[in-house]
């Protein structure tokens, strides 16, 4: 098996005939959120991927390998679930209100995309919306703290009063 441990984000710095003569590694959002897997190249061979835990694949980011080659990474499409509405305001209601559930969730101009959900695709359509399931690769937000993407991550649920170290709070009523 062949170990890729280098990231280099959407192939910056790299000459364009090297990234034209790279395999490709085409991962779905749940392997390319992973921070070690195994996969299959285009050319058939066995990849370990090792990264820092917390790293996220980009479509369009590169890897390198242990004996230098190169892995282009491609956004396998998947089902997603497309959202889009009459009036950007209802489409800003929608990303407040997944984004409340913790929702991966990938924001373009005029279409929400997430991965299916039946219950979230019926909630959107009551509040007027226009859901469609379609195949298509996913790229989600990364969140407000990082490229994580994959959720709230911190072990423990949401009724508390610290702060998670982004600066002084002070709950009502306490010192």
């Amino acid at each position: 098996m062949l170990i890729a441990d280098k990231l280099v984000p959407q192939g910056r710095g790299l000459a364009a005939p090297l990234l034209a003569r790279a395999a490709i590694l085409v991962l779905d959002w749940d392997m390319r959120r992973r921070s070690r897997i195994e996969a299959v190249d285009d050319r058939g061979r066995r990849i370990g991927i090792f990264l820092a835990r917390g790293s996220v694949l980009r479509g369009g980011d590169v890897l390198v390998a242990e004996d230098g080659s190169l892995l282009r990474v491609q956004a396998l499409a998947q089902p997603v679930l497309v959202v889009t509405a009459r009036h950007a305001h209802a489409l800003l209601r929608a990303a407040y209100h997944l984004g409340n559930r913790h929702v991966a969730l990938e924001l373009q101009a005029q279409r929400l995309q997430l991965e299916p959900d039946p219950v979230l695709a019926e909630m959107l359509r009551r509040q007027g919306l226009e859901v469609v399931e379609a195949l298509a690769p996913f790229e989600p937000e990364g969140g407000a703290y990082g490229d994580a993407a994959s959720g709230h991550e911190h072990g423990h649920g949401h009724e508390h009063d610290h702060d998670h170290g982004h600066g002084p709070t002070q709950a009502a009523g306490k010192p």
